[in-house]
């Protein structure tokens, strides 16, 4: 079966010129959740004057039912995020870093391995607060400054997270430079290296259009937890042309086309992206939006 953890009312929200309101971010989650979606990664622990579009995180954690079985995500990048993440009800800490170095420089003034060596500090302290934490890495199928990064670094990156205490490791194409057969050999690798028990998820951005041919790679080389956004919504401010995440109700299309469960109801998905719609006032980018369910 496939685990999809939600990403629209973070990523999917952070890169639109409209600022959602709480109560719209809060209705959009019941939504999700009626539609069976149990793991949303709902709120970022950003610097608001960066990204003003998530400056009401504990507001939002505040508002969002506990009593329906789903775990929340909230995106942490530093220490200062953490320490806003640790005064909410945070389930998980959804712990970032890019594996480029010339991203991270240009981003957040720091070099890979200076970053990984912070965030395992971050790690730790929101472990020992009680807290859970996946690691997430960024541009590991490719850097839009420049270009191909290496996979030894991506290990290591991953393998310092790990030994913090990640329980789960998410490999991010931070702006759609992935492709299938790279896919492959990247989730091969990182299965030969930590073995096939490792809690391995998948982020893709369709911004080249290959996020479900991505999706469907990933899924074959034996990934079961895939990020993905209600609508095809999605973007990185920090990231050029990191334009719409893999669609929701596409990929949910998708598998149970294919006889693959996921637990959701693709009508109730495919309604909420229509209300999604009306409420950002323009046209959004799933395809299902477009053809509807045959």
């Amino acid at each position: 079966m496939i685990e999809i953890s939600e990403v629209g009312p973070r990523d999917g929200l952070q890169n639109e010129c409209k600022l959602v309101t709480t109560e719209e971010k809060i209705e959009l989650v019941n939504r999700l959740i009626d539609a069976g979606i149990k793991n949303i990664e709902a709120v970022s622990f950003v610097n608001p004057k960066v990204v003003p579009q998530m400056a009401d995180a504990e507001e939002v954690l505040k508002q969002l039912p506990k009593d329906k079985g789903v775990r929340y995500g909230g995106l942490v990048l530093s220490r200062s995020g953490l320490n806003r993440a640790l005064q909410t009800e945070i389930d998980y800490l959804h712990v970032v870093t890019t594996t480029s170095d010339t991203f991270n420089l240009r981003n957040a003034k720091r070099t890979v391995d200076h970053a990984v060596s912070e965030l395992s500090d971050v790690i730790k302290e929101g472990i020992l607060a009680n807290k859970k934490a996946a690691g997430v890495l960024g541009t590991v199928f490719g850097c839009p400054f420049e270009g191909e990064v290496s996979l030894d670094k991506v290990l290591f990156a991953a393998e310092e997270f790990l030994k913090a205490g990640c329980t789960e490791i998410t490999l991010a194409d931070t702006t759609g430079m992935a492709n299938p057969s790279q896919v492959q050999t990247v989730v091969q690798t990182f299965k030969d290296t930590f073995g096939k028990d490792l809690a391995l998820g998948l982020h893709f951005h369709n911004t080249r259009g290959l996020g479900l041919a991505n999706t469907l790679a990933g899924y074959q080389a034996g990934v079961r937890r895939f990020d993905s956004s209600i609508a095809g919504m999605g973007g990185c401010p920090f990231a050029p042309k990191a334009v719409g995440n893999v669609c929701t109700e596409d990929m949910v299309n998708m598998f149970h086309g294919m006889n693959v469960a996921t637990n959701t109801d693709l009508e109730t998905l495919l309604e909420t992206s229509k209300w999604l719609e009306d409420v950002m006032g323009r046209s959004l980018d799933g395809m299902l939006l477009k053809a509807g369910i045959c």
